[in-house]
């Protein structure tokens, strides 16, 4: 009997060092299904309206090089202006806001279609979807210090974030969209193809269809490389974590991917879950090498390419990124014990990013209710099931994206 256990407490083993690993943030899949009572038709404005979250449209001057503010500071802030009634500390239904008006007058762009829709009232036009320069401050640390991961900033020294965000201090790391002015010729509205990697796009034959867009999102092991004609060639915007982006060159280099798409137009996109992020961030935008954490000593230029500069770096903001896990994309996982690993999937943020920077949006490669007929990437040797894991929530995103195209605010590529 001992004999026969010895393998099967091995075989135990071994699978419990692999779970662990897949939910440290291997690569991006999720379980679960929704929280119906954040997705309220009467939304908290950033939270309550009697005490609101500090704006970071205000400049506050430079960000204080000094000590962070101490933990009671941080502590004092849970159960205040970023929970409700009723709400965990975690959640945070409470976002700063910022003023900036719209790059066009598009007549019937996603955000005139927004009122007449069934999100009108989860979405908020003036959430700050990337942060830079102005928002390390004192005050924003604090809002932000009880939330974990990409939801805000806690686990991050005060000097960490405010060294890389001192980095993305120019105005093309406050918009999405820098250049549209270049680019905009006689056009009114703004249209952009949003292109995740799944396996509905093989033999679609949509390539120039993406690549006449004005703006092409992409994200992590996004390979261009004998698959044009499926998915095009050109890449604005390349949205990753630095996790991610180190994940897809171990698990996708067999397949081809050497690292993130690397041309003139292109912009690179953080999705901060770590300090790591805030360290590589830093260290691309000053032509350094990384100075700390897991990448210490990596230079930057071999992910970004040698003629990377801080005006092709943006990062996403964790007030956006919570704010789409709460608004948007609230899994049953958030009242399970992993509810502090749970965020919505890179291509996720990407793709709400785009439903909220541009005026019309095409999304391709994305889940559909058809998914099992397909592999898991465009441009896997043979077929591969989706895989689903804990930190993200691949079913709840899928009904997101149906529920988004038949509201007309995204045209979702679907094979019959």
């Amino acid at each position: 009997m001992s004999g026969r256990r010895r393998p099967a407490l091995a075989a135990l083993g071994v699978a419990s060092v692999l779970c662990v690993y897949f939910l440290s943030g291997h690569l991006e899949y999720p379980l679960g299904l929704s929280w119906s009572h954040l997705a309220r038709s009467e939304p908290r404005l950033h939270g309550n309206r009697t005490s609101p979250a500090p704006s970071a449209a205000t400049p506050r001057g430079p960000a204080p090089a000094g000590t962070p503010p101490a933990p009671a500071d941080v502590a004092a802030t849970r159960g205040g202006v970023g929970a409700g009634p009723g709400e965990a500390p975690f959640v945070g239904d409470a976002y700063a806001g910022e003023d900036v008006p719209p790059q066009t007058d598009c007549p019937d762009g996603i955000r005139n279609r927004i009122p007449e829709s069934e999100f009108a009232g989860l979405f908020l036009k003036d959430v700050p979807v990337l942060q830079w320069s102005k928002h390390a401050t004192a005050d924003e640390y604090r809002r932000l210090g009880p939330y974990a991961g990409a939801n805000g900033w806690g686990g991050l020294t005060f000097q960490t974030l405010a060294d890389a965000l001192a980095a993305l201090n120019g105005s093309a790391n406050a918009a999405v969209l820098d250049d549209w002015e270049g680019r905009a010729g006689s056009s009114r509205c703004i249209r952009c193809a949003v292109v995740g990697n799944g396996g509905i796009l093989r033999d679609s034959k949509k390539g120039e269809e993406i690549d006449r867009h004005h703006y092409v999102f992409r994200t992590n092991g996004a390979i261009l490389a004998g698959f044009e004609e499926d998915v095009g060639v050109r890449t604005t915007h390349y949205s990753f974590s630095t996790n991610t982006l180190i994940n897809s060159m171990r698990s996708y280099a067999s397949a081809g991917y050497r690292g993130p798409p690397r041309s003139q137009e292109t912009r690179y996109v953080f999705l901060p879950d770590h300090d790591r992020d805030y360290l590589m961030v830093k260290a691309a935008a000053r032509r350094t090498l990384v100075e700390g954490g897991r990448e210490r000593g990596k230079d930057p230029t071999a992910y970004f390419g040698k003629d990377v500069t801080a005006a092709k770096l943006k990062m996403y903001h964790p007030d956006f990124v919570r704010y789409l896990r709460n608004r948007f994309l609230p899994s049953q996982t958030l009242k399970t014990k992993h509810k502090n690993i749970y965020r919505p999937s890179t291509g996720a943020v990407m793709l709400l990013a785009a439903l909220h920077a541009c005026d019309r949006v095409s999304a391709y490669g994305f889940m559909t209710p058809q998914y099992k007929k397909y592999s898991d990437h465009y441009y896997d040797d043979k077929y591969r099931p989706v895989g689903f894991f804990v930190n993200h929530d691949l079913m709840l995103e899928m009904k997101l994206w149906q529920r988004l195209h038949r509201a007309g605010l995204i045209a979702l590529y679907m094979r019959s």
